[in-house]
């Protein structure tokens, strides 16, 4: 056991660092003391270095990129702490540690790059933060079956520079590309920005190596569309580490693409441009990304590129084969072209986009600012989607406080699509000002999309910050069965407690976050 920095194998990157000096704990939910013991036996599994208790480490392994902590840090608050991390290198440690949790009644929380913006990796109840970036790398790829065995603590540059050399590709391009692991798109059925030609996480995984509550380790799937009993590794996707902790992952990867092609257009209306991609998808064509923008944040995010005539913007890209890009790009031109008002913009702001699409830097400069922002994604059919799209920005647009609340329609699929809101407001310097606009304006907007027949998230998750919606999303009955699930999986209830809104032992009945 060690109370230095331990063997991390990569620093984990905030968007504000904390200060200075003495540091206190926002979240006011009592935790247990860890047992010596169990920290004792733990070491004994992972060495040394894989038990860390240092105050510094602790911190970090408080938090992850939910922007209300960005906040918090700035006023030298955590969200957490938690009384230990344990860093396991392969699967036999994870086992163990998960194991000894159970046995001692200890919380543990698993995570990796924690690029996730829920609070799914806060330890709330303290215990033991279980970080797996010890588990890293590529195992094996069959490029005959275009097959990919990978570790959850893969970050995805390490993984698409490695593909790169074999000469395929995931296609799972987060914004959090540099921050993010696999194991977190996996735990919470993550997409990438190319989704609409390469799909969710979800439909890239065909099998997974588990360690469950109890201590089991098994693996599911692992052949293509097999019919032997419901998919066990749905069960474990988006999951958020409360049914069990990811081990392994085996994903569909495909060529690397030949070649790509970009277009752009101007529509007067956001309900347009929707129109426009929903009738691209019905033909057939799925270019890589079909990302409009509304008026808003068209002239905010590409005026200076030279965005011109105000309306909403639509950017569109594909890869692949030449001849495929070609029909892709001629059919979407004639769809477009069949709406009045449209226009054709240069190419080159998709370019513009590319170049700046992974840039994480703005949420710490605004919050540094004294604002208070963030992001909503939500998802819905392309029946209520102009109507989703109204309700929720109007909802949001009068909380008071509110200096914005805009949206894209960031990743399409043939029955629906993403909106992806961005909300600021300026409450006012006082903490507790700050977190009660952050509750309105989120709360205003997951009751908006319930109202309006959406689905409160599409890839960040639920984790603490969606947790209070999570059983009128579901149903009750639903809920129940997903408890039902827990219970089973994880009887001592120590994996993940207090996400996805789940009853625990170590919170209180009704908690949530405040």
């Amino acid at each position: 056991m060690t109370t230095g920095a331990g063997a991390a194998p990569r620093r984990i990157r905030f968007p504000v660092d904390l200060p200075e000096g003495p540091r206190t704990v926002r979240l006011d939910l009592a935790t247990r003391p860890v047992p010596d013991a169990f920290l004792t036996a733990l070491a004994a599994h992972l060495g040394p270095e894989g038990v860390v208790v240092g105050d510094d480490v602790l911190d970090e392994a408080g938090r992850d990129w939910w922007p209300l902590t960005a906040v918090w840090a700035t006023q030298g608050r955590v969200p957490a702490r938690p009384g230990a991390v344990a860093r396991p290198v392969d699967t036999d440690g994870v086992e163990a540690t998960v194991r000894l949790a159970a046995e001692h009644g200890v919380p543990l929380t698993p995570a990796a790059g924690r690029s996730g913006v829920c609070g799914g990796a806060v330890p709330v109840a303290g215990g033991v933060a279980l970080d797996l970036t010890g588990l890293s790398g590529i195992v094996d790829v069959d490029d005959t079956s275009l097959r990919l065995r990978v570790l959850p603590g893969t970050f995805g540059d390490d993984l698409e520079r490695d593909l790169a050399a074999q000469g395929v590709t995931l296609g799972h391009w987060p914004q959090s590309m540099a921050i993010s692991t696999v194991g977190g798109w996996l735990a919470c059925r993550g997409a990438g920005q190319y989704s609409t030609r390469y799909g969710k996480i979800e439909d890239m995984v065909i099998g997974l190596e588990v360690v469950d509550g109890r201590g089991r380790r098994f693996r599911t799937g692992g052949h293509p569309r097999a019919a032997t009993g419901p998919d066990l590794s749905q069960v474990f996707v988006g999951s958020e580490g409360t049914l069990g902790v990811i081990t392994e992952a085996t994903l569909r990867v495909r060529p690397r693409p030949a070649g790509s092609g970009w277009a752009a257009y101007r529509f007067d209306r956001f309900a347009d441009g929707l129109d426009v991609c929903r009738r691209v998808l019905r033909r057939g064509a799925t270019p890589a990304v079909l990302r409009l923008y509304d008026e808003a944040e068209s002239t905010r995010q590409f005026s200076g590129a030279g965005f011109e005539g105000g309306g909403c913007l639509l950017l569109v890209l594909d890869e692949g084969d030449p001849e495929a890009i070609d029909w892709t790009l001629a059919l979407v031109d004639q769809e477009s072209r069949r709406t009045p008002g449209v226009a054709g913009q240069d190419r080159r702001l998709v370019g513009h986009w590319l170049e700046h699409r992974n840039d994480v830097s703005a949420l710490g400069n605004v919050v540094q600012a004294g604002l208070v922002v963030d992001t909503i994604e939500v998802a819905g059919a392309w029946s209520i989607l102009p109507r989703l799209y109204g309700e929720v920005t109007s909802a949001i647009g009068a909380v008071p406080g509110t200096l914005a609340a805009t949206a894209h329609c960031s990743h399409a699929y043939l029955d629906g699509g993403c909106l992806y809101f961005t909300f600021a407001g300026a409450p006012g310097a006082d903490p507790s000002d700050k977190d009660r606009y952050y509750r309105a304006a989120f709360g205003a907007a997951m009751d908006a999309t319930l109202a309006a027949g959406g689905a409160i998230s599409h890839h960040h998750g639920i984790g603490l910050l969606r947790a209070p919606w999570m059983e009128a999303a579901l149903g009750e009955e639903a809920f129940a069965v997903l408890a039902d699930l827990k219970a089973a999986l994880d009887p001592a209830g120590v994996l993940n407690p207090g996400k996805l809104g789940l009853p625990s032992p170590f919170t209180p009945e009704g908690w949530a976050w405040s």
